[in-house]
């Protein structure tokens, strides 16, 4: 039987595993992705073993451009190796690795934002008008500003507004968000906005929010959300927002609060607050979860989640988890 300890790898297979870290650690994974990275995985023997090849390459590897973790990775047969190639990754890393992920997996509007956040990450800043804004974990928003209006565009992600006075200004200049799917437009409100696959979600907390759903040059078409309120939408339109169970507001505390929520869309949030694949098996989906869960370790939320679900956890590796029914 070959030792894989020394196994040389194909070049293809060793950039096929690469790709695939890279996009499960720094882009959210959806289903579909999921899927297609499971089947990748089981394909051949040589995918699983250049995937932990990867993996053991540690946090250092993610920002190395392809030629030169390609060449390390084949090396890296020995701990003695991995630990060795480990500081030459953390050297190449620091080099050259941002334009590597942006160019080839991360969005370049996104990774030249003004204001970012990484996976897991959630941030505070506050804007020249008083303005306060917290990011989410992997958002990324720019802003402008001139005489006549404030601008915040939303490039990626979920943000909180809290609205400043905008005392410098001879009078209130109103305050917009662009994201893909519209404008919204406020002169005082607290409000959140956030980018998702089926559309943009808005709610209110304080004051009253107008949106503007797609592109019109008009701006001839909004409707008005009101604090206490959500709604989503799209260019085509408007509609009401279908609560889950989630408290959309609780990740500015630090928090996932969850009420009755279904453990398949459980998981879907908690995934983005950590690299890789994190999913729940088919079975259990539609159990329910209930609580609040501290998002500074997420393996403490599944632990919890799992034992007051009687749940098998699945940690197939750092980065691939499957919460499934306990045997």
């Amino acid at each position: 039987m070959p030792n894989s300890e020394a196994q040389v790898l194909d070049p293809a297979v060793v950039d096929q595993a690469i790709h695939w870290l890279v996009r499960l650690r720094f882009n959210p994974a959806d289903e579909q992705t999921q899927r297609t990275f499971e089947h990748w995985l089981r394909q051949r023997p040589e995918h699983f073993l250049a995937w932990q090849r990867v993996e053991a390459l540690g946090d250092d590897f993610a920002g190395v451009p392809p030629d030169l973790a390609r060449h390390t990775l084949k090396g890296a047969r020995s701990g003695m190796h991995r630990r060795q190639s480990l500081k030459l990754l953390g050297v190449l890393a620091t080099v050259g690795g941002a334009t590597w992920l942006g160019r080839d997996y991360t969005p370049l509007p996104a990774l030249l934002a003004q204001q970012h956040s990484r996976t897991g990450e959630q941030r505070r800043f506050q804007l020249d008008d008083g303005s306060l804004i917290q990011l989410n974990s992997d958002s990324a928003v720019d802003s402008y500003f001139n005489e006549q209006r404030r601008l915040i565009v939303l490039r990626r992600g979920e943000i909180i507004v809290n609205t400043g006075a905008d005392a410098g200004s001879a009078q209130p200049r109103p305050f917009w968000v662009q994201t893909r799917d519209g404008l919204i437009r406020t002169l005082d409100a607290r409000f959140l906005a956030h980018e998702r696959n089926d559309g943009t979600l808005l709610a209110v907390q304080r004051g009253a929010v107008n949106v503007f759903p797609g592109s019109s040059q008009t701006l001839a078409v909004n409707t008005t959300v009101d604090a206490g309120s959500q709604r989503l939408f799209t260019a085509d339109g408007v509609r009401e927002f279908k609560d889950n169970g989630l408290d959309v507001w609780s990740w500015s505390d630090g928090v996932i609060s969850a009420r009755h929520m279904r453990l398949g869309d459980f998981i879907g949030v908690l995934s983005r607050y950590r690299p890789g694949l994190l999913r729940c098996a088919e079975e259990v989906s539609d159990l329910r979860v209930s609580g609040t869960f501290q998002l500074a370790d997420t393996d403490q939320v599944l632990a919890l989640v799992a034992q007051s679900l009687h749940l098998r956890i699945d940690y197939r590796t750092q980065y691939w988890v499957t919460l499934s029914a306990a045997s």
